[in-house]
């Protein structure tokens, strides 16, 4: 077995390889060819990557725009498909060589193999391909995270998804629907988008962005009530209206800024006490092995068996090989996709 392996690198073209691994574009991403092999150590378990998950956070690293914990490797991606190839001093019980599981990294994936905790994995069952599990970790664990661990979902409260036809939100409303959520509304930017979440995914109603007053529309939706749960990744553009949007004693749990970071002007804070708002922040990248293997088992125990009986399902817009990155980047770029990007590793 040789010690390095193939993994996607970035750099501008006609640069010094001493400044490869910069930011860039999409264009600047390549296969290098020549990366160091990772290797395990104490639970850690080396994994042969089969797929890896394309996930917006991918982009803004690439851009040197995402702050990274200490701990992540410098190739991009964090959620991964494959099969075991050998351990560190202390795995956890119950994994063994050979192996077939997929999982989180706080980095990565992007590359044929990946040193992970083996807290951070999970069994693939053989009914779903390797497409399929490598599209579930992180988007699962987010949307289980956002309304559980940080929201408190609980029966019979209704449930906003901003940015519907995205992965983490495709999850979120089929957990929505089987936790028997009252209502459950998206924000998305085309009619088909939201004809999907609405027809094909169960949701109640989907409003428009790019026509809609969507916080209103909310509003006139629930008789003036609001929303009991708001999850959001816009963030700055979407702070007013989420606050108008939500019902007394809502709880907003925001994962991204995709819409900014600066509040606007004359933003109205008086709905954070007036109707006693909770907003709140979590992202699960920073998270702490442990903390990401509670929410594995979570995840293992009540979602994976709806995934084998395809009351769950994972929504995949689009597979490209490993050497396809860039344009798999690109099509995450165009912001048309409804479900994951994926790359599979021959």
């Amino acid at each position: 077995m040789g010690d390095t392996m193939r993994a996607v690198s970035q750099y501008f073209k006609h640069i010094p390889e001493c400044l490869r691994n910069g930011n860039g574009n999409a264009d600047a991403l390549f296969i290098d060819d020549k990366v160091p092999k990772p290797k395990p150590t104490e639970t850690e378990a080396l994994v042969k990557v089969k797929a890896f998950g394309l996930n917006r956070m991918d982009l803004l690293q690439r851009e040197g725009m995402y702050p990274v914990p200490p701990q992540a490797s410098k190739i991009l991606g964090v959620e991964f498909s494959g099969t075991i190839d050998s351990f560190g001093k202390d795995p956890e019980e119950g994994f063994k060589v050979g192996d077939a599981v997929f999982g989180l990294a706080y980095g990565g994936a992007y590359a044929e193999y990946i040193s992970v905790s083996t807290h951070m994995l999970i069994h693939k069952p053989d009914h779903l391909s390797w497409e399929e599990a490598a599209g579930m970790p992180e988007t699962w664990s987010t949307a289980t995270q956002a309304m559980y661990l940080v929201g408190d979902f609980k029966p019979g409260k209704s449930i906003l998804w901003h940015a519907g036809a995205s992965s983490v939100s495709i999850a979120g409303i089929q957990l929505s629907r089987a936790d028997k959520a009252s209502a459950i509304y998206v924000t998305a930017g085309s009619q088909e988008k939201i004809d999907f979440c609405v027809k094909e995914l169960g949701a109640t109603a989907g409003f428009n962005y790019h026509e809609q007053d969507w916080s209103a529309e909310v509003l006139k939706a629930t008789d003036g009530k609001g929303v009991d749960m708001i999850i959001d990744f816009i963030g700055a553009s979407y702070f007013q209206g989420n606050l108008n949007a939500a019902a007394m004693d809502g709880h907003i749990v925001n994962l991204g800024a995709m819409g900014g970071i600066k509040l606007p002007g004359g933003v109205d804070m008086s709905a954070f006490f007036r109707k006693r708002l909770r907003y709140e922040g979590s992202s699960l990248r920073s998270r702490d092995p442990e903390y990401q293997g509670r929410l594995r088992d979570s995840l293992a125990n009540h979602a994976l068996p709806k995934f084998q009986d395809r009351s769950f399902k994972i929504v995949i817009e689009k597979v490209f090989r490993f050497e396809e990155v860039v344009e798999a980047h690109k099509l995450m770029e165009s912001n048309k996709t409804k479900g994951k990007i994926i790359c599979t590793i021959e």
